[in-house]
């Protein structure tokens, strides 16, 4: 790498939000994004990689619809977390470190200043055990506010070990205090026998599925979406770990008091576009259809490992949650080793979606560690959503 070359940004889609050349060994994960009442844009992200801490997040303010960004504070001791907005104040909710304790903390200027969850009623929703989470959506349905998590038991590896539950408090009460939060009861860890359901009949026939060397990857689930199905039931559709093909999801049930869960492993796997990398759904009422924003696999990249191939961004929509269909390709680029567009969250914003983007690209010095490992935060206006058409 030329360490005097200068930073280039001009050919890094979108608009850059904030920047971390792959040189640092400080990677940027975990965008979250949303809108606050006075119309600012407010984005933060989480800093990884074996020179941090694993234990710091950094929020962003946009003034001007996202044209320009600037840092409003960094937060030692949140990670993995979700922005949202209830009654006119922004909150963040997510783990305090790497499989750390649940909380959550309140800002009342526009993410400059936020709360400490030093105790239960401050913040600390949840401490006994280790836990995982991602910004994934915050859905508010029926007078309460729901969240999707896991909880890594047993305490070793990665992803086979995920143990999915939700949490849900009322919208009137005090969100700070652990004791307004229902808890469900933490689901059993992905079954490994499932995998085979995760491939038809006829692929086994004609490609040998089970012979394919990323077939008997370990498999898991995680980083959740809570949506309320077209007849009202909530769900928790999960992202898959199918390194195999990479377009399975899993809907868990959740029980009308929030406090269990249940699979029918036979039924609730479905085929979605880019389901091995984390996703996040949203319903638009005016086209009554569920939108998403994931990892699909372009055709010119099949047999690859589909969880680290992140290098195209496309638009989904469903209207009942089990079919998908693949709308439009967003962000693409042939390099799926160092180019990633991942782990993207966004929301509405009249005809348009607005969107975060954990960016891996070129950045002039030498670019990002890998497609996982991002250098770029990046911000995303997709026009008249609802008009896109796939064309290849």
């Amino acid at each position: 790498m030329n360490l005097t070359a200068p930073t280039d940004h001009t050919k890094v889609p979108g608009t850059v939000i904030a920047h971390s050349p792959k040189e640092t060994g400080r990677y940027l994960g975990s965008p979250s994004i949303v809108i606050l009442p006075n119309g600012n844009y407010v984005a933060k992200l989480d800093v990884f990689g074996s020179k941090t801490t694993s234990n710091t997040t950094q929020v962003f303010l946009s003034s001007n619809r996202g044209k320009t960004w600037e840092q409003q504070t960094e937060i030692v001791g949140q990670f993995w977390s979700t922005l949202f907005v209830h009654e006119r104040d922004l909150y963040l909710i997510g783990t305090d470190q790497l499989y750390g304790n649940v909380t959550i903390r309140k800002s009342l200027d526009g993410g400059k200043s936020w709360t400490r969850p030093t105790k239960n009623t401050s913040g600390l929703l949840l401490s006994e055990g280790h836990f995982h989470c991602a910004p994934v959506p915050i859905l508010k349905h029926k007078d309460r506010i729901w969240m999707a998590l896991e909880k890594h038991d047993p305490h070793e590896g990665w992803c086979w070990n995920m143990r999915p539950f939700v949490i849900s408090a009322s919208v009137n009460t005090d969100l700070l205090n652990a004791s307004n939060w229902t808890v469900s009861e933490y689901y059993p860890i992905f079954d490994q026998s499932w995998r085979k359901l995760l491939v038809t009949e006829k692929e086994k026939a004609t490609s040998n599925a089970e012979a394919h060397p990323n077939f008997m990857s370990t498999s898991g689930w995680l980083e959740g979406n809570v949506v309320a199905s077209p007849t009202g039931e909530l769900v928790n559709i999960l992202r898959v770990q199918e390194p195999y093909k990479g377009c399975s999801a899993a809907i868990l049930h959740i029980s009308s008091d929030g406090k269990a869960l249940s699979f029918d492993p036979t039924n609730d796997f479905i085929d979605f576009p880019g389901g091995c990398v984390k996703f996040t759904i949203r319903f638009d009422p005016i086209s009554k259809h569920y939108w998403s924003l994931t990892n699909w696999i372009h055709p010119d990249d099949e047999g690859k490992n589909a969880e680290r191939t992140r290098n195209t961004l496309a638009l989904t929509s469903s209207s009942d949650l089990r079919e998908w269909t693949v709308r439009s390709v967003i962000l693409r680029h042939p390099d799926s080793i160092n180019t990633g567009f991942q782990y993207v969250d966004w929301v509405f914003e009249n005809n348009d979606i607005i969107a975060a983007s954990r960016t891996a690209f070129d950045d002039g010095l030498g670019g990002a560690d890998n497609s996982h490992n991002a250098n770029y935060l990046t911000f995303h206006r997709i026009k008249n959503f609802q008009e896109k058409s796939l064309i290849l």
